[in-house]
Parts: C-alpha cells; structure tokens; sequence
C-alpha cells in the first residue's frame, strides 16, 4: 500500500537522526525522568503498533473490508498513561486509545499481536472480536479491565465518576467489587468533548463529592489535540476549562513519551494514595485527519498539517531511544518495516473471520431474560429476625391496606434488607424522603451510605448508577419529575442500553430508575411537574419499562424489577404515577377501593409478575378496554357505568410498557372482538401507537378505537383537563364503539 505524508516523513526522519552515548536500559532514558530505556523501548513498539494499525484501518477500507478508520495517530503517547496505571484498573477510553489498549493488553501478560488482533477484528466487524463482537469498534476487553465506550462525545465521563465513587463505596457497603481496593478509574476524552454538557457533570460531579470529604479516585486524561474535528480549540482553554476545585490538575506534552510518563505517573500516585481526583492534560497533534474521509486541507494550512507531522510522537519516541543509545535508526526501520508487513498480513487475515450473519445474533445481548431465574429470585425475603429489625416489628403485611406509595416505600425497605449491595438515592430522597414521601424513613433505617442525596443533575445520578451497576452494585436512583428524565436521556439511551450490547454482556450496569411521571396533578406543578412523553423510552432496545398503577402490583412489580437488574443486569425503568401516590378510594369517597394489603414473603412468588405480563379485570365479552397508569384508575370507573347500561367490559392494565405483554393484549382483544386504548401519553408518539401496530401485525380483525391525551404540553391549573385524556372521553368512545 501507498505510504503517506505521515508515514514518508517519520521513516525519513528516523534515518537522519544521530545516535548518543549508550545508557543502561534499567536506567533513565534522560535525566530527571523515571522513564527507564527498557519501559521506553516497550511503550515504542505498542506505539508503532498502534500506528500501523491505523493505516491498515485505511487500507481495510480501500478493499471495502474495514468499516471504521477514525485512528489514535498523533495520541500514542498515551502509552505512557497506561504504563503509569496497573492492568486492574478500569479504563474508560477515549477513542484514539489505540496505544494504551495495546499496552494495557501486555500489561496483562498477553503477546502483543493478540492486541493487535483485538483491533483488526474491531476494524473489520468480525463476529469474532472478544469485546463487542463485530457490533462496534470499541476498545475494550473484559479481562483487561477496559470497559467499552462508544463516540458518543464525553457521555462516559458520569459513568466513569460512577465507578471511582463505587470503588469506595463498595468497601463501606461490605460488598465484592471488581475492582482493587486502592483502584483508580481512569478515563480519557479529547478536547473538543470537554465542552460537552457530560463532560461538564462529570468533572463537576468529581469536585463536588470532593469538596465534601468523599473518596473519588478517578484520573482524567484530556488529549488536547487543539482540535474537534475542523474546529479549533483557543489556546489556553483546556488549562482554564480544567482547573476545579478539589480536582489536581497536572499537564505534559503528550507527544514526549517521557514527558507524558512522568507526569502520568505523579497523577496516578496522587488518585492512587490521596483518594481524589486529578487531571492529566496532555498536549498532543491529530495526524491523518479525523478519520480515512476527513480532507484536511479543506480547513487547515499546509503549514499547520505540517507542524503537526514535526511533533509525531512516534517519531520523537524513536528520537528519545537513539539519542540514549538504545536503538539505531536502522533498528527502528527495520522494526518498523516488519511490523508494517506482519500488521498488514494479519489485517488480511482478518478480512477472512465471519461477520454476524442475522438479526438474531446481533440482537442476542441486547437483553438476555431468564423468566425462570427472575421468577425464583423475587421472591426472596430476607430472613424474618432481620425483616423484625428493620421494620422495628412493624412488618408491612401486618398493617392496614396501603396506597401506592406507602406500598413502594415498604418494597425499597423489604429489598434493603435482601440486597446489601442495594442503593437508593436521587435528589431530596434521604432526609426529606422524596417530594412526595416515598422514600421516607428510609435513610433513618439503613444508613447514609445505602440511602443518601445527590446534587441537583440528572446526568450525575444516572452516571452514579451507571458507574455502580457496572461495579456490581445494585442501584435504585430516582429522578424526581418524568421531565426531568430528558435532560439526561442519552446516559440510558447512549450509554445504559448499549453497554451489554457492545460487550456481548461481559459487563452490565443493573440498575432500576425509579421516575416521578404522568399527570393529573389537579393543574398542579404546570408542564414539568406533569409530563407524559415517555416515546424517547419506549424506543431504546432493551430497556425495560415497568408502569404501575396499584399498590399491590408496584410492589410485586418493583422485586420483579430488582431480580431483573441483579441477575440479568437489566436496565429498568419503573414509573410512578404521582396523581395515584396518595389515592385511596376507586369509585365512591371512603370505599378504600385503591388500597391493597401488603403480601407477606410466604406470597410473594404466587403474587409474582413477569415482566411482560398484564393484568385483567372482569369478565366482560362486549369490549375490552387497554389502558395503564392512570388509565387504569379512570377505565374501571368507566367500565362499571357502562355496565349499569348492560355492556359487558373488561379492562386489561399492561403493567409493561416495554416489552408490551402482547400474548396477554391479543388473548384480551380476541375474547371480545372489540378494543378501546385509554392512553394518557400523547396522541402522536404514545402507547396507543405501539399497541395498535401489535393488533395489526399479529393479524387482529376486530374493531379498535383510541382516546388519548391531546398533542400537547401540560398546562398550569384548570386548563390540563382540556389536553388529558378523561374519564368522559373514555366512556364516550366506548359507546361510540359498542354502537
């Protein structure tokens, strides 16, 4: 293949470079460096390594064989990060990483083409890549503590501040982690992403737990190319950007191998024993573009391009051996031309593995579900002197019916005792016990650190249980208002959802999401204290979304999802609707018909709920009407005046708005003949949509209708019942129906 700029200027450069006086390998390459010429002559070739690879990606993409080239050229030296780091811990990278993959790969003892291979079969989508296994190109490998990132700009930077908060909070949990006790997460991103809103909560997030006496060993690493993709960087900004209170910033040139190893290694030694953030800047060039596509000449200068090829740092690596005497330039050409040669052949080889070959192999770990083990697991109590302890005698099943809320708060009380791994936290949750209580007296129970406050971000309290799930801790954060969810949507969509799927389930982040959600508030709060967008959800792969309406079904269906997160590593959304947190009664004022007892452990598996699994009421042969939420609440209401009128209903609450129980829908459908979708999300974009492509594709030929809420925000006071999907409506279109 034909070399480049690049390529043409380091091999001549090598030549031309003029040998120092020998040092001995076991010491310094240069003085007042702890870079020793045997770590620099090994960090060398994981460097050239890395490089080839890069132009084998380009070359793989002429032969129409590779599918991705955006390459680690110019960013090698973060070799030396890897080398300041141990094999065990977790590393969470920046897509130009291609360095400290291959040296974290042979920190582990592997050889240094089983590395290389990783990466081609990543450039290559060959099924048989040990990370993500021809889904995506990652780097990424279970044994070698490097957990998958996708190019989503900076959103692994919460999840990253998630995992140094787990590493600590693991120990005082008294739980297994994966990680060593004096870990420190690593996580690198480049310059351009540490303008993004994630990267921001995620410094942030680092320096507030700081500057409140938490632990959080987390090291960032920005790789300051002054680029993000045709738009510059000012000068000075990364440095300006950086500093925060409680986070130690350290800087280097990046494309001075020692120079970067010697400031690595001080940041790590500060992470490593003070137990507190640190951010390593390092100073480096993009070579070759952006990516093989990428015309660089359409917004650089000549002169700018090649002043980024005079700093290749592969090249001033080669400089810094043959000036302490440790190589020749003829040794490193004819490293270089080796290795050229046998990166490229392994490259064609790879070319030959099978790609993924159906919809189902794709697909495969996206959601694994084992029914059966879930099945067993709920029902698990914890053993009764513990259950007498933590309820101070007052068991659940002991005390009057209870309303949503109250049912919810004593399941998180229940699980507390079951899972010591479990956590429960979110804005306001601990001492004031969520907005509306449903949290309360919790903390007071099982302690700060199971049950505890977070700042006022989104993005922070999903990184939090993104980075504990992915730790092997179990948590239950809570996003207080539905609206609220959106503004960190993509840390479930970009990054909760996708992680089993890009690492065919080695690593998972458990986790149960608990939301604040709907309307019918009485015109409190305005449109975001009210929301009932739940689409952006309803579409993420995978992704499990729990609807309660009764008490007696959050509860079952609340362990259900806890079973779920903790043996499957499912991602689970459960959504509390808030107008039914407090109801009592059903029809009539004092009737007590929205109350359920708590079951006793002895029925929790007879009262189990499946995932997917809706719930009938009445028998009726006329029409059936599909509903949830509050749908449920104004269904039955209906349903019995309609049967004063001698139509004969049935109502069937979902309970799963994903995956949609659709055996259970169509049996419902069929039994009448005739089916009504109460559905209080929004015309366009709601359930109902969801509900009737089911109906359809599974061939159903009776009659259906849809009352729904309007195509509208939620407005302030009176005016939400104008855009709410009521109980009038409901009935209305129920006769309209039947007749």
């Amino acid at each position: 293949m034909a070399r480049d700029t690049v390529e043409t200027h380091f091999l001549e450069a090598v030549a031309d470079l003029r040998p120092g006086i020998p040092r001995d390998p076991s010491t310094p390459v240069r003085e007042g460096s702890t870079l020793t010429g045997r770590l620099a002559l090994e960090l060398f070739h994981r460097q050239l390594d890395s490089r080839l690879l890069d132009i084998a990606a380009r070359w793989l993409r002429q032969q129409d064989q590779g599918f991705y080239t955006i390459g680690s050229a110019g960013h090698e030296g973060n070799a030396a990060v890897a080398a300041a780091l141990r094999p065990g811990d977790p590393a969470l990278l920046h897509y130009r990483s291609g360095a400290f993959y291959l040296t974290r790969s042979t920190q582990a003892g592997r050889l240094p083409e089983q590395g290389i291979r990783d990466v081609l079969m990543g450039l290559t989508a060959a099924a048989e890549e040990p990370m993500a296994g021809g889904r995506h190109k990652v780097f990424g490998h279970p044994q070698l503590a490097i957990v998958p990132q996708t190019s989503t700009i900076a959103s692994h930077l919460p999840r990253a501040v998630g995992v140094a908060f787990a590493v600590e909070r693991s120990r005082a949990l008294g739980v297994p982690s994966p990680w060593p006790e004096d870990a420190v997460v690593v996580c690198s991103f480049g310059d351009a992403s540490l303008n993004h809103a994630s990267a921001q909560t995620g410094l942030n997030t680092a320096a507030y737990a700081t500057y409140q006496g938490q632990a959080m060993p987390i090291l960032f690493v920005c790789e300051d190319n002054g680029i993000g993709i045709s738009v510059r960087t000012p000068k000075g900004w990364v440095e300006q950007a950086a500093r925060r209170p409680g986070i130690e910033y350290f800087s280097a040139d990046g494309c001075d191998l020692a120079a970067a190893y010697d400031a690595a290694a001080r940041a790590a030694a500060h992470v490593r024993a003070d137990r507190s953030p640190a951010i390593l800047h390092l100073s480096t060039v993009r070579l070759m573009g952006h990516a093989g596509s990428d015309v660089e000449a359409a917004y650089r200068t000549q002169r700018e391009i090649r002043a980024d090829v005079e700093r290749d740092p592969l090249l001033r690596t080669a400089a810094i051996l043959v000036e302490a005497g440790l190589a020749t330039p003829g040794e490193l050409l004819k490293s270089y031309e080796a290795t050229r040669e046998h990166v490229l052949r392994m490259a064609l080889e790879t070319t030959r593995s099978p790609r993924l070959a159906s919809a189902e192999e794709v697909m495969q770990p996206i959601a694994p579900r084992r029914a059966d083990v879930i099945a067993k697991i709920s029902p698990v109590a914890a053993q009764p002197a513990v259950r007498e302890k933590a309820f101070a005698g007052a068991l659940p099943e002991h005390d009057k019916p209870m309303t949503l809320a109250q049912a919810i708060n004593r399941t998180l009380a229940d699980a507390l005792t079951v899972y010591p791994e479990m956590m429960v936290f979110g804005e306001d949750v601990a001492r004031k016990g969520g907005v509306y209580g449903v949290t309360r007296g919790l903390q007071k129970r099982f302690g700060g650190a199971r049950v505890f406050d977070t700042l006022l971000d989104e993005q922070a309290i999903l990184g939090l249980a993104l980075g504990s799930g992915l730790s092997r801790l179990l948590p239950v954060p809570e996003i207080q208002y539905l609206a609220y969810l959106h503004n960190a949507l993509d840390q479930i969509r970009g990054e909760g959802a996708t992680l089993s799927f890009f690492s065919r389930g080695a690593y998972t982040n458990p986790m149960v999401v608990r939301v604040a959600g709907y309307a019918y508030q009485k015109g409190f709060g305005g449109h975001f204290h009210n929301d009932n967008a739940i689409a952006a959800l309803r579409d993420i792969p995978g992704l499990v979304i729990a609807s309660p309406s009764r008490p007696d079904d959050a509860a079952a269906m609340l362990r259900t999802c806890l079973a779920a997160a903790q043996t499957q590593g499912s991602v689970c959304v459960f959504l509390e609707p808030i107008a039914l947190y407090h109801t009592r009664d059903l029809f009539d004022e004092g009737d007590g018909g929205w109350l359920a007892p708590y079951a006793p452990p002895g029925r929790w598996a007879e009262t189990h709920v499946p995932i997917g699994r809706a719930r009938s009421y009445g028998d009726g042969r006329d029409l059936t009407i599909v509903t949830y939420g509050n749908g449920l609440r104004m269904s039955l209401r209906a349903a019995v005046r309609l049967t004063q009128e001698g139509y004969s209903c049935r109502v069937l609450d979902l309970r799963w708005l994903a995956p949609l129980p659709v055996e259970d829908l169509l049996r419902a459908a069929e039994l009448t003949g005739k089916v009504l979708i109460a559905d209080e999300t929004r015309r366009s974009g709601g359930v109902s949509e969801g509900i009737l492509a089911e109906l359809i594709d599974a061939g159903f030929t009776g009659d259906v209708a849809r009352a729904t809420s309007s195509d509208s925000f939620i407005p302030l006071g009176d005016a939400a019942a104008h855009v709410l999907l009521s109980e009038e409506e409901i009935e209305a279109a129920a006769r309209k129906l039947l007749s």
